[in-house]
């Protein structure tokens, strides 16, 4: 109905079926091996999404240089907000599957640090908050972070948080701030980031300037 009412005031739109970022893609139209929908694990997925976007634009908040709005990529299924530091990146290697590499390359034209949730797939069998820099500066896996139920994942080259830990803690507000502000110090220190131009202060901080 949506691509018939564009039709109808002169609008010519062509969708892209194949799925990105994915090893082995099935085009959507064609695709009747994930076919499965339980509600109730949809809603629950929903409702973490909500409460996770929340938390996210309080962090966002806190930072006034450019920063993207929370958002959803479709491709990988997460969830994730970005703030840059203002300078360009090197060229980005591309290499993502089924994915230009010109996109990827746009993507990551200027450093950044990010941050998200992703329900996990592959190799990762669990639901994960992640963060992680690009370019990623030197030492940035060894830099102390929050809480200390993160850690630094070699095959993923981020930090990881296991959902169920935040899940878990008395305050998941303050676990889950705790991580994004520490592995964003991690990229912004390291990565010698005009901190006191693009921050807003405030308590979040877990660092030093």
């Amino acid at each position: 109905m949506v691509l018939t009412t564009l039709s109808d005031i002169g609008i010519e739109v062509q969708i892209w079926t194949m799925p990105q970022e994915v090893s082995e893609p099935i085009p959507f139209d064609q695709d009747y091996q994930h076919a499965a929908y339980d509600p109730e694990y949809a809603q629950r997925f929903w409702r973490i999404l909500v409460q996770v976007d929340r938390v996210m634009t309080l962090f966002r908040s806190q930072f006034i240089g450019k920063s993207s709005p929370v958002h959803f990529f479709w491709g990988s299924f997460d969830l994730a907000v970005t703030r840059f530091s203002g300078r360009r990146a090197p060229e980005h290697p591309g290499g993502v599957p089924n994915m230009a590499d010109w996109v990827t390359r746009e993507a990551y034209s200027h450093e950044v640090s990010s941050c998200g949730f992703w329900p996990g797939g592959g190799s990762i069998v669990e639901p994960v908050f992640y963060a992680y820099a690009y370019p990623t500066p030197e030492r940035f896996h060894d830099y102390p972070i929050q809480p200390t139920e993160a850690f630094y994942s070699s095959e993923m080259q981020e930090f990881i948080l296991p959902y169920e830990a935040v899940r878990q803690t008395d305050d998941p507000d303050a676990m889950l701030l705790a991580f994004f502000q520490s592995t964003y110090e991690a990229a912004a220190n390291l990565g010698h980031w005009d901190r006191v131009a693009l921050e807003h202060y405030s308590k979040l901080s877990v660092g030093t300037y």
